[in-house]
């Protein structure tokens, strides 16, 4: 029996104003995004509309890729993929859904299948006046009261786990955050308490889903960071928390930054921005300085020197005392105006800054050493400097021993890749061999 045409992926697909071979290469760089290398063309295209059904995999990918053209959620049952649950409509209470996307997480046969999850450019985020008019009650699962001691446990132990994260990168903390949130976390939500404590628990809790997403993006789980900055949102606005929603608003700008989605990180730093409208002086250079990088990502030259200026600004009044997001310091701030120099076309200005910024950095930030040196080497390389990359990217083979981290390996294949058509130069080929021994077997094979 010949199948009947999918109606409703001819509409989006009308919408779209695509061609079918532009709506193939759409599909197959989701594909490539997640990890699974597609080769679809125009031909897969009609195929689909005259009524085929994508396996399962792909058809999470083609709602994807109409999401992100059509700037909108884009259901399963919208692309007529009937027989995929649309899990979009469904809103567990707060606590529910932490325990699920932490047990889940904690599970180790159950991380490769939530590090399949999608990044999404449409995401809907709840806006902080829908968040605190939404506010839920906590729910008493149990007869333990919590206090203002159960609360600094969970900020210390927020604090302890940052700490490993940014010194030997994501991969083991992020289990170890999940777990608590689940085994911890979430009872001391459900428990009793004054309204002032459970609100603070309730930002607690915040903040360390907001690190474990966080956490998430380092390991290239960017649909699963995604659920736990939602998950983030959600509490911060329950306590009224300002600080954590613009936080992590602006930690999902960072996510989409990184991954080339401009518009999206834009108006995700907007809205952070947006929602902090007193936000003191090292708060507002802490947005501004990303706004700046997706305005330059997105061309706007005019708006990112401004934003840049402001952060600058902001940065000279900023006090010195440490805050939540008091890791945004001078060599942050020196990050972004590299950032921003290279999306205007300044390569060798960019080069500069982030020299600048890895001499201002703690040495105890090592992953982020290894990906901003990584970065400055291959525009070093971009201009033809072999000589003075391999010197940078030297630096990065001696620090990448120490971390777990999926981006920095990421940045280590990348050295692999470029140095290798160099290796009869004898600087590069010292620095490939090196490489070579602290890499993973599979990147060499």
């Amino acid at each position: 029996m010949a199948n009947e045409p999918n109606h409703r992926l001819e509409r989006l697909f009308t919408e779209s104003g695509w061609t079918l071979s532009q709506w193939a290469r759409a599909v197959n760089l989701v594909g490539s995004e997640n990890g699974t290398p597609l080769r679809y063309n125009a031909s897969a295209m009609h195929h689909w509309l005259a009524g085929t059904t994508p396996r399962s995999q792909v058809r999470r990918f083609v709602v994807e890729a109409f999401s992100r053209r059509l700037e909108r959620p884009v259901t399963f049952a919208e692309a007529g993929f009937s027989d995929l649950p649309d899990h979009s409509t469904q809103q567990p209470d707060t606590v529910e859904g932490l325990l699920e996307l932490g047990k889940d997480d904690m599970d180790p046969s159950r991380r490769r299948v939530l590090g399949a999850g999608l990044f999404s450019v449409a995401l809907t985020i709840p806006g902080w006046p829908d968040l605190v008019s939404r506010a839920e009650a906590a729910q008493t699962g149990r007869t333990a009261r919590i206090g203002m001691a159960d609360v600094d446990m969970v900020i210390a132990m927020t604090e302890r786990v940052s700490g490993l994260d940014d010194e030997f990168g994501g991969r083991y903390a992020r289990p170890m955050a999940a777990a608590f949130l689940v085994n911890t976390v979430a009872p001391a939500l459900r428990a009793d308490g004054s309204e002032a404590v459970k609100n603070a628990m309730r930002s607690a809790a915040s903040d360390l889903c907001y690190l474990t997403g966080y956490m998430a993006v380092d390991e290239g789980f960017h649909g699963l960071a995604q659920r736990y900055y939602l998950k983030a949102l959600e509490l911060a606005g329950t306590a009224n928390d300002h600080i954590t929603y613009c936080t992590t608003l602006r930690g999902m700008s960072v996510q989409a930054v990184n991954l080339g989605h401009g518009q999206t990180a834009m108006r995700l730093a907007n809205s952070a921005a947006a929602a902090s409208p007193q936000a003191g002086p090292r708060m507002r250079a802490f947005l501004a300085g990303q706004q700046a990088h997706a305005a330059a990502q997105i061309g706007d030259r005019h708006a990112a020197l401004s934003y840049l200026r402001e952060a600058e600004a902001a940065m000279d009044k900023a006090e010195s005392r440490a805050t939540t997001f008091a890791s945004y310091d001078p060599s942050s701030l020196t990050y972004h105006v590299g950032q921003v120099r290279y999306e205007l076309g300044d390569v060798k200005g960019s080069i500069s800054a982030l020299a600048e910024s890895d001499k201002l950095r703690h040495h105890t930030f090592r992953r982020s050493r290894v990906l901003h040196l990584s970065m400055m080497a291959e525009r070093q390389l971009e201009l033809g400097h072999l000589e003075a990359a391999c010197d940078t990217w030297g630096r990065v083979v001696d620090i990448y021993p120490h971390i777990e981290s999926g981006r920095c390996d990421q940045r280590l294949a990348t050295l692999l890749e470029r140095v290798r058509p160099f290796t009869k130069n004898q600087t590069a080929r010292s620095l490939y061999e090196r490489a070579a021994l602290v890499a993973p077997p599979s990147f060499t094979a």
